[in-house]
């Protein structure tokens, strides 16, 4: 009896050891999953902070929480099922799908520049207060095409798990990029709010802080904006290029590559440069792509409207 209770316990510690491995196991491809998708977490923080400029301090951190908890959802609820049962069934539609949200990216990119270069942007503008059912479901939408290509990049790296363990390493990269990503921004979009509250203290040293956060504030948020429109050409350029080479069409990827191979043997540096040439050649990409649907669902149709004669009377 004695013995069969010992053997039992050995059997239990084995398993409990068993478990403890599978979990340092996940956890590690976890990190690395997140890891690898580090490129597009640091477009989407950049991105985010420009759909809460214009609003009332008291709604940024709520509209944050609302973009944030849309971001969750469309992580968990569409986009881990959708490729969970692509990777095991249909692997090879994963990157057509990308393409489209690399090709939505490209075209809300180049909307921007659109809106800039033409003065669009000026006019709304001025259009009395901010929409914040339409700020959060465009952050959104933005953020969907950002979450996908998360979720695809970690999966790639885990594509050799199990499905149990690929799906719950999915389910903690989700919940680690989100609270990563959103909670940068919230912490972002209030340094003002610290800003006064350093400046209102006693100490000289806190005020002075507090006054450079302030002042500073607002200009590394028109920064942020405009860094996040070229995340979004980038992105979404970047997609369109590995796609295209994926699908069997290499000419243009190979031809980055070519670029890349040409600056990365300066010493120190040549690492950098090659990141360089592949961001912008990714970014002109995203541009052209994202200029001819801007052309396509703007552009034209107004000039069109435009060049209409007037109804007679």
């Amino acid at each position: 009896m004695a013995g069969g209770l010992v053997a039992l316990l050995d059997d239990i510690a084995a398993l409990v050891k068993l478990a403890a491995a599978s979990v340092d196991d996940v956890g590690a491809a976890a990190a690395k999953a997140s890891v690898k998708a580090t490129g597009v977490v640091v477009d989407d923080t950049a991105v985010t902070p420009r759909y809460v400029q214009g609003l009332a301090p008291e709604r940024e951190l709520p509209i944050i929480k609302r973009i944030a908890l849309g971001s969750l959802r469309n992580k968990l609820l569409v986009i881990l099922p959708v490729i969970m049962v692509l990777s095991q069934f249909l692997p090879w539609l994963l990157t057509p799908i990308l393409m489209v949200g690399g090709a939505y990216l490209a075209y809300e990119g180049a909307e921007k520049v659109w809106e800039i270069v033409s003065g669009h942007e000026e006019e709304e503008a001025e259009v009395g207060e901010v929409d914040e059912k339409a700020v959060v479901s465009g952050a959104i939408r933005t953020d969907f095409i950002l979450s996908a290509e998360i979720m695809v990049i970690a999966l790639n790296e885990v594509d050799t798990e199990p499905f149990v363990s690929r799906l719950i390493i999915l389910v903690i990269v989700a919940l680690l990029i989100t609270a990563l990503v959103y909670g940068v921004v919230g912490l972002i979009v209030k340094m003002d709010d610290v800003g006064l509250h350093l400046a209102g203290r006693e100490s000289g040293a806190s005020q002075r802080i507090g006054r450079g956060l302030v002042k500073g504030m607002p200009k590394l948020l028109s920064v942020l904006s405009t860094v996040g429109i070229a995340a979004m050409l980038w992105v979404g350029g970047h997609i369109l290029l590995v796609g295209v080479d994926e699908l069997g069409w290499q000419t243009l990827y190979d031809l980055v590559h070519h670029l890349e191979e040409g600056v990365s043997g300066v010493a120190g540096i040549g690492g950098f440069l090659a990141w360089v040439v592949n961001t912008l050649a990714s970014a002109l990409i995203g541009l052209v792509v994202g200029a001819l649907v801007v052309a396509v669902l703007h552009v034209i149709p107004r000039r069109r409207k435009h060049d209409e004669p007037a109804p007679s009377h």
